[in-house]
This record gives C-alpha cells, structure tokens and sequence, in this order.
C-alpha cells in the first residue's frame, strides 16, 4: 500500500464510521426515541417528532466547514461563532419576513435576507476571528429548514403544528412540512434545531480530527 493510501485510509475510515453513528443516532432521536406519539405514519413506523429534533443533513454542513477551517480546535472555535452569528440573523430573518410582506410576496423575504447578508460581511470590521465563510452556510441551513417544514409564519398555517398529534392529525395528517406534516415546525424551532444540529457537527469535526490523529501512522524519524 503507497505512503498516499496509508495517510487518507485511516481518515476516511473515521469519518465512516462518525457519519455512520451521527446518521443512526439523529434519524432514531427524531422519528423513534423522542416523540410524541408512535406509529403516526403511513405503515405505522415512525413517530410524530417533537418541536427540538435533530435535522441529519445540517450536521454534515458544520462538519464540512470544520475542514474548511482549517480541521484543529480554531476551526472548531470559528465554526461555532459563524453558526451562532449565521443562524440567529437567519432567526430575525424569518420573524420580520412575514411582518413586511406574507404569502405570495417573496419580496419581504428577499429583502431581509439581502439586509443581513450586509450586515454578516460587515461584521468582518470587527477582525480575523469572524469567520463569514462559515456563517454564510449556517444562515442558509435555517431558510433550508423553514422551507422544508412548511415555511411557518409566511405561509399562513404552513408549518407550525408543534408538536401536537392533535395538530398534525386537523390537518389530516398532510400538514405543510416533510415527511406528509410530520416535519412542520415553528420558526422559532426551526432556529433552534438548526443551530444544535451544527453544533454537532462541530462536534463530530473535533472527534474526527482527535481519532484521525491517534490512528493516523506517524512519519519514520529519519536516519542519522
């Protein structure tokens, strides 16, 4: 085996497993060990998540800016920030949207997303620990999340059942979200999904970039 393959084997063999773990673990949490009731769906399989779910994707986002960063406790650092910073302008986003203009206006979205675009690049002022490369996609994973559970709050009744069966089951079990209404959720729980499911990846990057560096083989010391 090349010196090539016996660096960036043991790496991805970490990564598979972590992204093994990650997907099992946040696709049981939501739709098995953390809900409100059981067998809501067609075939009678999954559950009725709760508001607080963990999204599998978003993870993988956070984990992937983690290498962009660098891969080392400053890029774990620097991620966190851009995912706080990202997601809470995203938060604002979505509650002063549909106070400007609601459905059909996209302008109301448009233009809120176009004023804090500004103002997340603008806070590069403030100096090299704000990572804008990082928080640009954390500000783009809760508008991916509020359009996949319904758009709540924009859309009237779009999203938004909590996590009532009740809700769910009044909108004859189609509500507007993923997953036919199992997926609709509130803005404000659509904000607080997104930020903790990237800060599991940023979690997942620090594992992956300890084990990665206990099993990687080390260089030979050279010869005198």
């Amino acid at each position: 085996m090349g010196a090539r393959a016996q660096a960036i084997l043991p790496l991805a063999l970490v990564v598979g497993i972590l992204a093994f773990l990650w997907t099992e673990f946040s696709l049981n949490f939501t739709f098995h060990w953390y809900t409100v009731q059981d067998h809501l769906s067609g075939g009678g399989s999954l559950g009725l998540p709760h508001s607080f779910h963990l999204i599998l994707p978003t993870a993988f986002i956070a984990w992937g800016l983690f290498f962009c960063a660098g891969g080392d406790n400053a890029a774990f650092g620097k991620i966190v920030v851009a995912s706080v910073f990202g997601t809470i302008a995203a938060l604002i986003t979505m509650y002063l949207s549909y106070k400007t203009a609601d459905l059909p206006h996209f302008w109301g979205i448009a233009l809120w997303v176009g004023i804090f675009a500004f103002i997340l690049v603008a806070i590069l002022i403030a100096g090299d620990w704000y990572y804008v490369a990082g928080t640009f996609p954390a500000f783009a994973a809760v508008f991916l999340w509020w359009i996949a559970t319904g758009l709540d709050g924009w859309i009237p009744n779009g999203g938004g059942t909590k996590d009532s069966v009740a809700a769910w089951a009044a909108k004859g079990g189609t509500g507007a979200g993923a997953g036919a209404g199992l997926l609709s959720t509130t803005f404000g729980w659509v904000w607080f999904d997104t930020l903790v499911t990237l800060l599991c990846g940023c979690i997942l990057g620090i594992v992956y970039a300890k084990g990665a560096a206990l099993i990687t083989p080390k260089p030979k010391a050279a010869e005198g």
